[in-house]
């Protein structure tokens, strides 16, 4: 039931950031850096401490009392994966969306899930999935083999991307969530800056490895007021905080300098634009941006932070992300043989996240 039950947590914090762009579709007049900050602002600095305050009464306590090296290294990593962020539209700008996407997202997944267990393989841990255990174990390898068939799922929704963006080549292509973008193809650089994109936007994960000790404490307190009820649900919403703060860092210098290089500041107080609705639409997709952490927690709550955890995240993520392009019709136009590998893609990642939820329920 456990496992049945982070895969449920996991499916609503994909579908969260699967979906968390459409608000922003609504947003008029507003320059991208303008309503990314506006919803930054919620996603970043307004949303996660009042989770924390309802689900954690005592979480600023509990940063205080944790160690600067924990606290600093947890904000590093949230500053480093704000900025594989940051750098992921010129993944899909200079190699094209589809093929920089793909790029980029397969690598999170696979260094998010592989990168911390190697780690405990040189600095053990109790508790700690290592990748000699995973390659040992027969849940282990069946964990991998969900992983390496999720790649595969990625390549062929990356393929049919590729299809669609020769049969459509008027328009400009649409990255996972929509926002159109340019191509201006160059193969070196492309590789090297989504590479670079897709390492540092698995950062993520390891803020949450980093921030362990807060989580360990918010879980310890409630464990010791709730005894035999299991792992806390909400333990890691303290040490969201501090991750995020790094992410909103990096995020609102790129942001800055592009409002200052676009002159797009302006656009607060522009009187030809419904600036109070979109603040709304704003405010909305930057709460539901933070919700994939806030269920993220619950289901690695149920599943552990290994490799397991990220990669159902990282899979229902991508798969919502691609059945919303279905669905709002970015697919239409093509031909029948793009819509069977676009399908494909969705199946076999879903065949995928089957096999991560039952190689982990036998760990």
């Amino acid at each position: 039931m456990g496992v049945i039950l982070g895969v449920i947590f996991h499916f609503i914090g994909g579908f969260a950031s699967g979906s968390f762009y459409i608000p922003y579709k609504k947003v008029k007049g507003w320059a991208w850096e303008s309503y990314w900050i506006v919803g930054g602002l919620f996603s970043w600095l307004i949303v996660p401490p009042l989770a924390a305050w309802l689900t954690i009464p005592h979480f600023f306590s509990i940063i205080q009392q944790t160690s600067s090296s924990a606290i600093g290294i947890a904000y590093l990593f949230g500053l480093l994966w704000g900025i594989g962020g940051l750098t992921y539209g010129l993944g899909v700008r200079y190699l094209g969306v589809s093929l920089g996407s793909s790029i980029i997202l397969g690598l999170c997944m696979v260094f998010g899930a592989l990168i911390p267990s190697i780690y405990y393989d040189f600095f053990p841990k109790a508790g700690k999935d290592s990748f000699s255990m995973l390659i040992s174990a027969r849940w282990g390898l069946i964990v991998l083999a969900g992983l390496a068939l999720c790649v595969l799922g990625i390549i062929f929704c990356g393929k049919a991307g590729t299809m669609k963006e020769r049969q459509i080549s008027a328009a400009p292509g649409t990255d996972p969530h929509g926002v159109k973008v340019a191509t201006e193809y160059k193969f070196g650089l492309g590789m090297l800056v989504s590479i670079v994109s897709g390492i540092l936007s698995a950062c993520f994960n390891f803020g949450l490895e980093a921030g362990k000790p807060m989580a360990h404490v918010a879980n310890d307190a409630w464990k010791l007021a709730h005894p035999g009820e299991g792992e806390f649900l909400f333990q890691n919403n303290v040490t969201y905080i501090v991750v995020l703060w790094g992410g909103m860092a990096s995020n609102l210098i790129g942001c800055l300098y592009l409002s200052i290089k676009n002159k797009s500041y302006t656009d607060y107080v522009r009187k030809d634009v419904p600036v109070a609705k979109n603040i709304i639409f704003c405010a909305l997709a930057g709460t539901m941006w933070f919700l994939q952490f806030f269920f993220y927690g619950m289901g690695e709550s149920k599943m552990g932070n290994g490799p397991s955890s990220w990669i159902l995240h990282m899979a229902f993520i991508i798969l919502i992300a691609n059945l919303w392009g279905v669905i709002i019709k970015e697919w239409k136009g093509v031909s029948r043989k793009t819509i069977s590998t676009i399908v494909t893609g969705m199946t076999v990642m879903f065949i995928s996240i089957l096999i991560v939820g039952y190689g982990n329920s036998l760990r």
